[in-house]
């Protein structure tokens, strides 16, 4: 119900990107609302605790990557973590990793065949979405860190155009508004309002229902960038 309300709202406001959007955020809030205590799709199901060491895990990994360590990479992993499970939880998660994970190599094959078993490619997609920002955390994603995200999409079973769409969100060129809807520099307004569809599509709140409310508040941002892109696009088509 919430979903349909913010959509008319939206729609009053913007039209139809509006009327998405809205339904998009309401989606998101009966989600959480609705939230379980398993991490679960229609075929998938991870514990919480796994799914949260394993993403601090793949962090320190990200953080490591360029072999030094970044405060502001660290404040960026520490403020997530808080912000989405609480202090309380945070520092149980964070402590956890500290005793007990910590002191043992972590294999960046064996932490995304987890993800890749246990949960969908769209919570895939939101992973290395909080990825690419911890990378950029300091503002700027170097090119050891960025080989190091393609090894994690390719570990993840992700495709190209989806990690080249995310990685425009971060690494800034003239082209990438067309890189985020994942069509070519030519394409036409068309083209352009059908690929924006599909990534609606991609990032529609049923497609998550039951995640990790991180992995939601990354579909959000994502969902935010798609929609700039697709706004910029069809202003320039339009002119």
């Amino acid at each position: 119900m919430i979903k349909w309300f913010a959509a008319i709202i939206g729609y009053s406001f913007l039209r139809f990107p509006g009327a998405i959007l809205g339904f998009i955020i309401g989606g998101f809030i009966e989600l959480v609302s609705k939230n379980s205590v398993k991490i679960r799709t229609s075929a998938y199901a991870i514990r919480p605790e796994t799914f949260q060491l394993n993403l601090l895990a793949l962090s320190a990994l990200i953080i490591k990557a360029d072999g030094k360590v970044q405060q502001k990479e660290l404040d960026f992993v520490r403020s997530f973590f808080i912000g989405q499970y609480g202090r309380e939880r945070a520092g149980t998660i964070f402590k956890t990793f500290n005793t007990e994970i910590k002191k043992e190599t972590q294999h960046l094959d064996q932490l995304t065949l987890v993800f890749v078993q246990q949960t969908s490619y769209e919570t895939r997609l939101q992973i290395l979405h909080f990825l690419f920002g911890i990378a950029n955390a300091d503002g700027h994603i170097s090119k050891v860190e960025l080989q190091k995200l393609s090894q994690v999409a390719t570990g993840m079973q992700l495709r190209l155009p989806d990690f080249e769409s995310i990685k425009a969100m971060f690494v800034k060129n003239t082209d990438n508004a067309y890189k985020i809807l994942e069509v070519e520099t030519n394409a036409n307004s068309d083209e352009i309002k059908r690929a924006y569809r599909n990534m609606v599509k991609k990032y529609h709140p049923d497609k998550l229902r039951g995640q990790d409310p991180a992995m939601i508040k990354g579909a959000e941002e994502k969902f935010r960038e798609v929609q700039k892109a697709y706004e910029t696009l069809m202003a320039q088509k339009n002119n």
